[in-house]
């Protein structure tokens, strides 16, 4: 076994290609075994095993950068760099990362959950370079789905303009996550299937180097030739347009070809784009067959292919995708837009019955928030559906195009809150804190799957502006649903529970954590109030100004800072109401890494028994009982 013997890329270089060659399938039975435990991306990594080792046999990493976009096909790399023996851990809690992590291995040089953003970080790093007059390599690896976001097309425009040497890996799969849409994907597909091109090149490149040097005319005839030749054997050069040498496309799951042009790239002065060819998913037959299901994958059955998935309730992401074609089939103005998670947001079914009316803009949030402005102004009835941590890419469109404007955009934001073992990078719980303070939207979030349902059915009826509802990456409640839908009075709070002196102010799954908490002391005697503040604007000011000589608990998923509990302190201090005594549990000023949500939760004290014991310690500090306060002895 020639992996037990590579604990770091330098083990790589003692070997001939002949012998790497077995590498690739050892490196793939290894994902696969370890995998079908812990689940994680399969797909994305199956299909760049060639292509890592071949860079890591090229190089010499950490002197030379290895920069990958989003970093969730990185497996490969965290393999031969010496932590094969923890991936076991793999996106547990205190386990190895999901993606690429700075503080996992000096082979990790940048880090990132979001697409588009390994070519700018490729010219930081070589401008860094050159400013300290080095001389390592710089490498860029995108996929193909990453390019047709609009970071990468600014960072290629620089690139070219500056000249710097670096090179970009063109990783091309035909995938991000959902096949890929749009012209660039178009434009690669024409360049793929050119077979003439690489040859027809040489033979122009060949002819001129046979043309006399007689003066500069004919020289520059000559150019023109080669040009012009180029551009009837592909239709557009538009990496070379853009100042970089184009080499490929190449076979990504041949190292001899792939070593062969990284050896031609080094000699290139400039920047240098290799057109890398892959197979999402390569060398595990149900991966293959459908890259797009085992992208992001939870553990399965290796013969078979057979996920393992927990029996119960379906998630929230399902519920609005069926409520969505319940509510389209009723209002024909009704048009989802998503930026490449039509899976993800549960939009695949809603596309299948409205073709005309899903629109899959590519990894594009900016593009997406911008055009569903203009959707709204046209008479239609957007839904953007969208991640969280995804949405806040969006934030100046957010701001300028649709919220400025008034624009009647309905959000739907999923994984809003933890959102488990992808961790950090795509953490839900911002988004309240970056919308809430800007003019004209509203923002809702229900308890369960019913109230989501009767929120859909609200921003459907809303006609005053923007408004979003966002709901978890958990499975729901498992709640009778209404058959008639009704919209909520915006603004509006339920109290579900009756309480003295104290009460919980609560939204979305922290609602049935205030409830496990309140029973609880309710077996003790203690009567604690629980409010459902399923808007978090506008807040409910008359609930707030009967709550205002109460005790009141504000439970959030959600960043402490800037989120509900912000928006209660803001209110009492306007109202000038004094005395008003609040306690905000939410998550504090820092990063919460992977694991499973229950953990993250456990981690920064968002759990019942944390309420309870939050209680019982104001209790005892203000010696009082519910009902009346004790008179100190």
């Amino acid at each position: 076994m020639l992996l037990s013997q590579i604990n770091e890329p330098n083990d790589l270089k003692q070997y001939s290609i002949e012998q790497l060659t077995p590498l690739a399938a050892e490196i793939r039975q290894f994902l696969i075994e370890k995998l079908s435990a812990t689940g994680g991306h399969l797909a994305s990594n199956l299909g760049v095993v060639e292509l890592t080792i071949a860079l890591h046999y090229c190089y010499n990493s950490p002197r030379d950068k290895f920069i990958f976009d989003v970093g969730h096909q990185a497996y490969v790399h965290k393999i031969l760099t010496g932590r094969m023996d923890r991936f076991d851990t793999l996106r547990k809690h205190n386990g190895l990362c999901g993606f690429v992590k700075r503080c996992e291995s000096e082979h990790d040089v940048w880090e990132a959950g979001h697409s588009s953003t390994s070519l700018s970080a490729a010219m930081g790093m070589a401008l860094a370079r050159d400013l300290k007059g080095e001389d390592n390599k710089v490498v860029a690896i995108i996929g193909d789905g990453a390019l047709t976001g609009g970071m990468a097309f600014e960072a290629l425009n620089h690139i070219g303009h500056e000249q710097k040497d670096l090179m970009v890996i063109l990783n091309d799969n035909e995938m991000s996550i959902a096949p890929n849409v749009g012209a660039m994907h178009n434009y690669l597909t024409k360049i793929r299937s050119d077979k003439n091109y690489l040859r027809a090149k040489d033979e122009v490149e060949q002819l001129l180097k046979k043309i006399p040097a007689i003066g500069g005319k004919l020289a520059k005839t000559a150019e023109r030739l080669k040009d012009s030749l180029k551009y009837m054997m592909v239709s557009g050069v538009l990496f070379e347009e853009l100042g970089f040498t184009y080499l490929g496309p190449v076979d990504g799951h041949d190292l001899g070809g792939l070593i062969e042009a990284f050896t031609q790239a080094n000699n290139v002065s400039g920047p240098v784009l290799v057109h890398v060819l892959t197979t999402k998913g390569k060398g595990y037959t149900p991966a293959e067959e459908d890259s797009h299901k085992w992208h992001g994958i939870t553990p399965y059955k290796i013969e078979s292919g057979q996920v393992l998935k927990a029996v119960g309730n379906p998630m929230y992401t399902e519920v609005f995708g069926k409520t969505l074609i319940e509510l389209a089939e009723q209002d024909e103005r009704i048009v989802a837009v998503t930026p490449a998670m039509p899976g993800g947001s549960g939009l695949v079914k809603f596309g299948e019955r409205f073709p005309d009316r899903m629109i899959d803009v590519g990894i594009a949030e900016q593009h997406a928030a911008t055009m569903c402005a203009a959707l709204a102004m046209e008479g239609m009835k957007p839904v953007f559906a969208v991640y969280s941590t995804f949405m806040q890419r969006a934030y100046d469109q957010i701001v300028h195009d649709i919220c400025r404007h008034n624009a009647n955009v309905m959000f739907a934001i999923d994984r809003a809150g933890f959102v488990g073992a992808d961790g950090e990078t795509h953490q839900g719980v911002y988004d309240i804190a970056f919308m809430r303070h800007i003019p004209n939207i509203v923002l809702m979030m229900p308890k369960d799957e019913n109230e989501l349902r009767h929120m859909m059915k609200t921003a459907l009826e809303y006609n005053d502006g923007p408004i979003a509802y966002r709901y978890p990456r958990v499975n729901v409640p498992g709640v009778p649903l209404d058959e008639q839908l009704v919209p909520i009075p915006i603004g509006s709070w339920e109290k579900i529970r009756e309480g003295d002196q104290v009460a919980i102010l609560a939204a979305g799954p922290m609602v049935q954590v205030a409830e496990e908490a309140a029973e609880t002391l309710k077996r003790e005697g203690v009567n604690v109030a629980v409010v459902n503040a399923r808007f978090l604007k506008p807040l409910d000011h008359k609930m707030l100004v009967s709550l205002a000589g109460t005790k009141l608990i504000v439970l959030e998923e959600a960043s402490q800072a800037g989120s509900l509990g912000s928006a209660v302190l803001e209110f009492y201090t306007e109202q000038g109401l004094a005395g008003v005594d609040v306690s905000l549990m939410g998550i504090p000023d820092r990063f919460i890494e992977h694991g499973s949500i229950k953990e993250q939760l456990q981690e920064v004290g968002l759990t019942a028994e944390n309420v309870v014991q939050h209680i019982q310690q104001y209790r005892a500090e203000h010696q009082f009982t519910f009902g009346k306060k004790v008179k100190p002895s």
